[in-house]
């Protein structure tokens, strides 16, 4: 299972950001081009294996916009986009999220109380976003049926279990100078 997924963040380049070596992989950057059989693969394998009786599916900017788009076509379940520009319409949220190297403001637009969500996104490290993220929706009474993350590199899912917040991945990584090893090679969500 996800092949096609594995077999290309094997290949991936590695370029360094400071002391942080950073793979770069068309899911999580968007380079090089995304080949429409992988992001097939992935969509996919999200509706097969995650609660899909939602109201809205959830996507982080910039790189859960292909995900959000291909799971809404195949399912019909519209999506909102947490973006980084302030647009002051009303019920909009505002948060403040740290990652492993950066920091700024995500807005959320689109969700209600009550909304029942999957929220998708394409890389987790650190767990910095996704933990203000579900705090600033559980705050807003809005109910997260499962949260899908593509790939799981370093401990952000496990420190977000620990406080309570559970994280399915696609595939985890180990990344170094040498490349990606692939540390999950089941096919399962974790």
């Amino acid at each position: 299972m996800l092949e096609i997924l594995k077999k290309s963040l094997k290949k991936a380049p590695i370029v360094k950001r400071g002391k942080y070596p950073y793979f770069i992989h068309p899911i999580t950057d968007g380079v090089p081009a995304i080949d429409p059989k992988l992001l097939d693969e992935i969509s996919d394998y999200i509706i097969e294996y995650c609660d899909m009786n939602v109201d809205r599916i959830l996507a982080i900017e910039a790189m859960g916009i292909p995900l959000a788009t291909a799971i809404s076509l195949k399912t019909g379940i519209p999506f909102s986009i947490v973006r980084k520009r302030q647009y002051q319409l009303p019920g909009e949220i505002k948060i403040s999220q740290s990652t492993g190297y950066s920091k700024g403001e995500l807005y959320i637009n689109g969700v209600e109380k009550r909304n029942r969500i999957l929220l998708v996104d394409d890389v987790i490290s650190t767990g910095g976003t996704l933990r203000f993220l579900v705090k600033a929706l559980e705050e807003k009474g809005v109910t997260i049926s499962d949260i899908i993350v593509i790939v799981g590199r370093g401990d952000g899912v496990q420190q977000l279990a620990g406080q309570g917040i559970k994280v399915k991945t696609l595939v985890d990584i180990n990344v170094s100078e040498d490349g990606v090893s692939i540390l999950e090679d089941t096919g399962e969500t974790n």
